[in-house]
């Protein structure tokens, strides 16, 4: 005879946790995060909050998710070398940045070898999105099942940059031409890329995130449609991104929250398309003077991207903050995901997080919060119209700000930096970085400048050094 599950009350558990407390008011545990939402101590079925079910929408042959590696180089033997690694130690895709995505012989000669059909590949090509795309379909010698991930994302690196050489108006035009182009001969790509990573790098909310990818997603849909593709097609080309850090809980939830925004967009149109996420881990969290912990950091960015249900999750080498990750940063990077994935067997249960009280609230919170950043950012004319205006900007300064005092006042940490600091750190190798190339002459706006949250509790260290 079974026994009688009892499940205890509202009351009981603030009872426990009061007494926990030695008397102190549970409720003083409540926190205000930067989007204005209260996390609260404790969170019960009496809340009422109804399970969301999230699960990831593709089957990575046969994973959980795709572990998709980030290979940044100029040589284009180099880059082969590091794409082959990759792809033999484990790797299902990988994404290029850098000058090798500059010209089609450079880009086919660090794709020998590689079976596109097999491999997807993505490319980080900024403002020349549409040149690094047009370099991929030759590497993909107009093979019709070649998985082509072109990534173009106009908005974020004119955001990034603050500058771009001509109206980012036509920069969104031209890569959804160079998507209409391309979408005949490459039936299996996918085109743009709605991100909204540059919010996060420069400190912003979660719900900024959100809804400045929102908001780019539907830049992106809307010069496709324009272009020349259906509104389906356009929306199935499209990749969403999102970052993913070492506060694991919030992360998971964010791509989890971004998959019912993108349902409640695509519905609005009459379509019915599962997202599909790149969960990215973020640079914002890194420390670059003791670089280890780094390691940790990433592997609850990898957690938070594989419970969350991102369809592909990718993690930088833990050196990423000083320069380029070499060989081994980047290994670590890979077998980071391989265990998670075949060891921690994460991916087992279609949506683990679904059900958790506390879970399902905050998810439904981030897309609450979400969704209406991107109301805003429509209402003040769209993403193009509210960069240029600053609007998106000072917005993300004020989240920024708030998180920078929290870590200054001691509200908030970042072990190895802040708290259990290594006195005598060893340093990391990486590889030399090239200078970053400023085009201008068209639009311009206040960019939205990366922050890495060490580097003031770093550089006071170094100067205590002294």
């Amino acid at each position: 005879m079974s026994e009688l599950i009892v499940r205890p009350t509202r009351a009981q558990w603030v009872a426990q946790a009061t007494k926990a407390l030695k008397g102190a008011d549970v409720a003083g545990l409540t926190r205000t995060d930067a989007d204005g939402l209260d996390v609260a101590p404790l969170y019960t079925a009496d809340d009422g909050v109804a399970a969301v079910f999230a699960p990831r929408a593709s089957d990575a042959d046969g994973r959980a998710w795709d572990l998709r590696t980030l290979i940044e180089g100029d040589d284009p033997e180099a880059v082969n070398a590091a794409v082959l690694a990759d792809l033999e130690g484990g790797a299902a895709s990988v994404i290029l940045s850098d000058a090798v995505l500059s010209d089609s012989d450079l880009l086919v000669r660090a794709l020998d070898g590689v079976a596109l059909e097999l491999a997807a590949v993505g490319l980080d090509a900024g403002l020349d999105g549409p040149v690094a795309a047009d370099a991929l379909a030759v590497a993909a010698k107009g093979a019709p099942r070649a998985m082509l991930r072109f990534h173009m994302d106009p908005v974020s690196a004119f955001a990034a940059a603050g500058t771009a050489p001509r109206p980012i108006a036509d920069h969104l035009t031209l890569a959804a031409n160079t998507a209409a182009r391309h979408a005949g001969a490459y039936p299996e790509a996918r085109f743009f890329l709605a991100s909204g990573r540059v919010v996060h790098e420069a400190g912003g909310s979660a719900g900024q995130e959100l809804g400045f990818a929102a908001a780019s997603a539907l830049a992106s849909l809307k010069a496709g449609v324009a272009a020349g593709l259906d509104l389906e097609q356009a929306a199935k080309g499209t990749i969403l991104g999102v970052s993913v850090d070492a506060e694991y809980f919030d992360a998971l939830a964010r791509v989890r929250a971004l998959r019912l925004i993108w349902s409640s967009l695509v519905k609005a149109m009459g379509l019915d398309v599962p997202a599909t996420i790149e969960a990215r881990s973020s640079r914002r969290m890194l420390s670059v003077r003791d670089p280890w912990p780094n390691l940790l950091r990433l592997t609850a960015a990898g957690f938070a991207g594989a419970v969350g249900g991102a369809d592909a999750v990718v993690l930088d080498g833990f050196s990423r903050a000083g320069g380029r990750p070499d060989a081994f940063a980047r290994r670590l990077a890979r077998n980071t995901q391989l265990v998670l994935m075949e060891e921690a067997n994460l991916g087992r249960v279609e949506d683990p997080a679904s059900g958790s009280w506390f879970l399902d609230a905050r998810t439904r919170d981030l897309a609450a919060a979400g969704w209406s950043e991107f109301q805003r950012i429509e209402g003040e004319g769209g993403v193009i119209v509210a960069l240029k205006s600053g609007t998106i900007q000072a917005r993300v300064a004020e989240a920024r700000a708030m998180r920078e005092a929290d870590l200054a006042e001691g509200r908030a940490q970042l072990i190895g930096v802040t708290k259990f600091v290594d006195a005598d750190p060893r340093p990391a190798p990486v590889e030399a970085e090239p200078a970053a190339v400023v085009s201008d002459g068209g639009d311009a706006c206040l960019p939205l400048t990366p922050v890495r949250f060490a580097a003031p509790f770093e550089q006071a260290l170094q100067e205590a050094a002294r």
